[in-house]
């Protein structure tokens, strides 16, 4: 594949069930699914993670079971995405920087050099991310082969300013991984929906599947056009959820309707 935006995509999102508070397990189990994801025709070009993959919601032990400066999950995502020639944006994981633990997402190409690196923005207070966790302070958007993708992480699809910000800033694609629950499935796929619209970009988001003490995951992984149509959506359980992207259909799509051409910044709001 060359390096040009009209490229298309093949993505696989792992949509993976999670033993909280066991990162070992967890790799294991994840390096499962990956292996297999590369074993499909067509092989994906784009493997996409869950949030906190490697703890899970662990927040009362997080400081001694995070990822020490991120380097044993980098280390893995490296050498998997360079090993199977795939580009990896490797979820979140639950990484100790000092004394504090942020919620990071690493991005890798083919040849396994990071491109990307977000930590989440909003903190989900019903999920007490608030008290163990640091938010983080910058807008991420990374390249791949081409395409910028920009970085959000489960509640911050909740903020249109920020996939607004990286939809102005040119990226062409949302990646979101998360750990999104029941009761609020109508929630997920609308947000997302509407993201992709309003931004008229794509929307490539990897949600946990499975129970977690009293809570539980529903999957709907999705794969979202620029038009806001349904590409692929998973289903409760377990699995890989299978994609094509065409980053070229962005540039249609923002061409047929000029919404950032029709915009009026200077009447909205900044505060």
């Amino acid at each position: 594949m060359g390096n040009k935006q009209e490229t298309k995509l093949a993505v696989a999102l792992i949509q993976a069930d999670i033993e909280i508070g066991s990162p070992q397990e967890n790799k294991k189990h994840l390096e499962a699914l990956m292996e297999s994801a590369v074993q499909a025709n067509p092989k994906p070009d784009l493997l996409v993670l869950p949030e906190m993959w490697n703890t899970g919601y662990a927040l009362e032990q997080i400081h001694d079971i995070a990822d020490p400066e991120g380097e044993a999950s980098r280390e893995w995502l490296s050498s998997f995405a360079a090993k199977h020639e795939v580009m990896v944006v490797g979820g979140s994981v639950a990484v100790k920087t000092g004394d504090e633990i942020y919620n990071t997402m690493y991005a890798f190409d083919r040849t396994g050099r990071q491109v990307g690196e977000y930590a989440k923005l909003h903190l989900f207070r019903l999920m007490d991310e608030e008290k163990h966790l640091t938010a983080g302070t910058r807008l991420v958007q990374f390249d791949l082969e081409g395409v910028q993708a920009g970085a959000s992480i489960c509640y911050d699809i909740r903020f249109p300013e920020l996939a607004r910000s990286l939809a102005l800033g040119g990226a062409k694609m949302l990646i979101v991984p998360a750990e999104w629950p029941h009761p609020r499935l109508h929630h997920w796929r609308t947000l997302l929906m509407a993201r992709a619209i309003e931004n008229q970009m794509y929307v490539i988001a990897c949600n946990r599947v499975g129970s977690s003490r009293g809570t539980d995951f529903f999957g709907h992984s999705m794969i979202i056009d620029p038009w806001g149509e349904i590409v692929a959506e998973g289903s409760e359980s377990e699995e890989i959820v299978t994609g094509l992207v065409e980053p070229e259909l962005v540039d249609e799509v923002r061409g047929r309707i000029p919404v950032f051409a029709d915009r009026r910044p200077e009447l909205y709001t900044d505060k």
